[in-house]
């Protein structure tokens, strides 16, 4: 929630309270730090604390708790984000809630009554299209978190001429979201050309030896290209949420005078 959407937030309740239209035990309850749905406790002091409401993970979550958990979360901070989400979880949120977008190759699910300002830029690269539902999850969660989003894909190095080419683009981006399976070279490679940090993301497309995902995820951890950090294998979500940390962070600053 913004700073101003909950000032004007606690400005209604107080102006309903006067009015005799609610009770101060309910205007109390509405501004509590979580909320009890019995099958979850909902932390509404997240955005005061991290800078962003609660993200639902709807895998293992039924379609029913998702879509609850996401309206008692736009009801305090206006927007909400769903990640991995089925068609049953799309269903059941576009039912509570109409203004819900669906980002079907990210599988993620948006509701953005309070959208924030876009700053600076986080290049969310991809080396081949097999890699883009993941590279989309960091690039709606990069947008979602208040981050300009430009997405270069199918640049992995077995064409290594097609990321050479990109590379001028992705230097004007405060960090880099390098999305890749196979053997997941391409981190090391844009680490080596980069002076901005590089996120790395495995992902779990590959042949055999690949092992779902092991197989790029000890390549990029063993990086020899300073400046590369590794999240999780198909960790999109992460990566995403950590570059727009580092671009508004990087965007934030008060110049020295």
């Amino acid at each position: 929630m913004s700073q101003d959407h909950a000032h004007a937030r606690l400005r209604n309740l107080l102006a309903e309270v006067q009015r005799g239209e609610l009770s101060v035990e309910d205007a109390l309850r509405s501004i509590q730090p979580t909320t009890d749905l019995g099958f979850a406790t909902v932390d509404h002091d997240r955005t005061q604390r991290c800078g962003l409401p609660e993200v639902i993970f709807c895998q293992g979550k039924t379609a029913s708790d998702a879509a609850a958990i996401a309206v008692e979360i736009v009801a305090r901070s206006g927007r909400v984000l769903l990640t991995r989400a089925a068609p049953e979880h799309v269903a059941a949120t576009a039912a509570a809630m109409p203004d819900a977008i669906h980002h079907e190759r990210a599988r993620c699910i948006t509701v953005d009554r309070v959208p924030v300002a876009l700053v600076g830029l986080v290049a969310v690269v991809a080396a081949g299209t097999a890699d883009l539902p993941v590279a989309e999850e960091a690039a709606v969660t990069a947008t979602f978190s208040g981050a300009k989003v430009e997405r270069h894909f199918d640049v992995g190095v077995a064409g290594l001429h097609r990321l050479l080419a990109r590379v001028p683009a992705i230097r004007r981006a405060s960090c880099t979201v390098a999305v890749a399976g196979m053997e997941g070279a391409l981190p090391s490679v844009l680490g080596g050309l980069l002076d901005r940090p590089v996120f790395a993301v495995p992902t779990s497309i590959g042949y055999g030896a690949h092992f779902s995902g092991l197989a790029p995820l000890l390549t990029m951890l063993n990086s020899c290209a300073a400046g590369v950090s590794v999240v999780n294998v198909d960790n999109g979500f992460g990566a995403g949420y950590l570059a727009a940390l580092v671009n508004r962070q990087t965007h934030s600053r008060t110049p020295s005078t």
